[in-house]
């Protein structure tokens, strides 16, 4: 992956989303994907005005997408969507950050080595970050879905992707409804964090609150758990708080029942603003006839991303781990 080509694409999405933005009283978030569709297609809408698809037609012609690698697309994509991010004030317009994104990829690498093909699914796939994070790490072909309900953070998950040549399902939905789809060997999710509006759709799930509304996190893993087969795993970004809340008890009690707890890997505060935003990666495996608990779970705190010599200690230390984990 070469630097100067994501900031090369980075540019051109950046300058020409602005165009778009100005021509079609949009949101820069909602041009971005607007342009990146453009430049899946080839070519300008026959919607657009005259002037922005002459404008547009004269940008294509600055560069080729096949020119770029996937990596690289991610790379500026995520660029430009941060750039927009802050102008957004919706919490849920948020994104995973990259070296925790390409750490879970690195994760799922492990947990799956040797597998030949595996059946991936996101829950909250936001812009897509993530499950192409992943999916870009991981060396066997992958049958991937993703859900989202947010319209603006759909359309630039799925230009996204096609853009990275990944093919993934896309559900626009509640997450928390029910999917038509079979279970998967694999769920990640940058779970959201906050309280669960529609108490009719709760009332369905064991970890619905006891009364008043029900933690969004809570019923992800839930949900989670739903669509993942016997012993597959689970990977989510949860709080640092998750096992203290007054709903945890219930939390407890429902994954000693369901799955295993592989591992918790608390995330360095450098990532956050405010420590008690802290984050952790949760991986859990469900339950089924041939699973058992690891003999100890991977629990870690990480140091910070830029301290290269604590980070490779830290990952000697998990390659050991998983070699353990993989012989019991």
């Amino acid at each position: 992956m070469k630097q100067e080509n994501v900031e090369k694409l980075f540019q051109w999405i950046d300058e020409t989303a602005m165009t778009v933005s100005e021509d079609m009283n949009i949101t820069y978030l909602e041009s971005i994907a607007e342009t990146l569709d453009v430049l899946f297609n080839g070519k300008p809408f026959d919607d657009m005005s005259k002037g922005l698809q002459t404008t547009l037609n004269n940008e294509l012609t600055k560069l080729s997408k096949d020119e770029f690698e996937k990596e690289e697309v991610r790379k500026a994509v995520q660029l430009t969507i941060l750039k927009g991010m802050k102008g957004a004030t919706q919490q849920q317009h948020l994104i995973t950050p990259d070296s925790v994104a390409m750490f879970m990829g690195y994760i799922a690498s492990k947990l799956f080595e040797g597998k030949e093909n595996l059946k991936l699914f996101d829950l909250a796939s936001g812009s897509g970050n993530l499950i192409t994070s992943v999916m870009n790490q991981l060396e066997m072909p992958t049958n991937a879905y993703a859900s989202e309900v947010d319209p603006t953070l759909i359309q630039l998950a799925v230009t996204n992707a096609n853009l990275q040549k990944n093919h993934i399902e896309f559900f626009h939905q509640d997450s928390l409804r029910p999917f038509l789809m079979e279970p998967v060997d694999f769920v990640v999710a940058d779970l959201p964090v906050g309280y669960y509006p529609d108490d009719v759709t709760a009332a369905n799930y064991e970890l619905k609150a006891e009364e008043g509304h029900s933690y969004a996190h809570h019923l992800f893993i839930e949900q989670g758990l739903n669509y993942t087969e016997e012993g597959g795993y689970l990977m989510f970004i949860v709080p640092n708080f998750l096992f203290d809340s007054d709903q945890s008890k219930q939390l407890n009690a429902f994954l000693r029942e369901h799955a295993h707890i592989v591992g918790m890997l608390q995330l360095s505060d450098s990532l956050f603003k405010d420590e008690k935003h802290g984050k952790s990666i949760l991986i859990l495996q469900k339950k089924g006839k041939e699973t058992k608990a690891p003999k100890e779970a991977l629990l870690v705190k990480l140091p910070s991303f830029k301290n290269p010599d604590a980070m490779a200690d830290i990952l000697a230390q998990m390659n050991q781990w998983f070699d353990q984990y993989k012989l019991q």
